[in-house]
């Protein structure tokens, strides 16, 4: 490299660089949500809550109590059908919490965050049956379902709940256990988050 570009590019690198201001930076990216829903007021939020509430009661009805035999097409249906919910929910949660960190010192976005999150454990109470039951089934009972057609694909995500099952307690407890799920992690992580995002430091002046 010529001395003097050699140089020049020391000078470069010792030359203190001038801070950023806020105009410098201009407006901020955000995410666009349009893909999950238009706005946390809009129609296609509020129809899609109240469809996956009624279709979570739905679910509980046709479902609790009559897993244990293990009927494989009984199962195949009851596990489609959870995946649908668990997709559902998914959306709304995400486009709740995506949200809600574009500005978690906007007030209005910490009240939707939280009223999304209490909606959502209330209409997820409703299969917490769910997995409780499908780790009732005889192991044999199970084994021979997974060999069909329409289970088989599901057998990594049996191998994974069959882990809890030693770890799992009686419905009402978990009942419990998931009602104060926001009055205890939940609220920590908020209350973690919240002044976290609003801590300001000065760097290079």
């Amino acid at each position: 490299m010529p001395a003097l570009r050699l140089a020049q590019l020391k000078a470069i690198l010792r030359a203190p660089a001038e801070p950023a201001t806020a105009d410098d930076l201009g407006v901020l990216p955000e995410w666009n949500l349009n893909d999950l829903y238009p706005g946390p007021q809009s129609t296609e939020l509020k129809t899609d809550l109240e469809r996956v509430a009624a279709d979570a009661k739905a679910f509980r009805e046709a479902y609790e109590g009559k897993l244990q035999a293990g009927d494989a097409d009984t199962l195949t249906r009851a596990v489609g059908a959870y995946e649908a919910l668990g997709e559902r929910l998914g959306r709304i949660g995400a486009f709740a919490f995506l949200y809600y960190v574009g500005d978690q010192q906007d007030a209005d976005r910490v009240k939707f965050f939280g009223d999304i999150q209490a909606k959502l454990t209330d209409i997820s109470s409703e299969f917490i049956f769910f997995e409780l039951e499908l780790n009732q089934i005889d192991d044999d009972a199970l084994s021979a379902a997974l060999e069909t057609d329409g289970l088989s694909r599901y057998r990594p995500w049996f191998d994974d709940l069959r882990k809890e099952k030693p770890y799992q307690l009686d419905q009402k407890l978990e009942q419990v256990f998931h009602d104060k799920s926001q009055t205890s992690r939940s609220a920590f992580n908020r209350l973690f988050d919240e002044p976290m995002s609003g801590l300001r430091f000065d760097v290079g002046g």
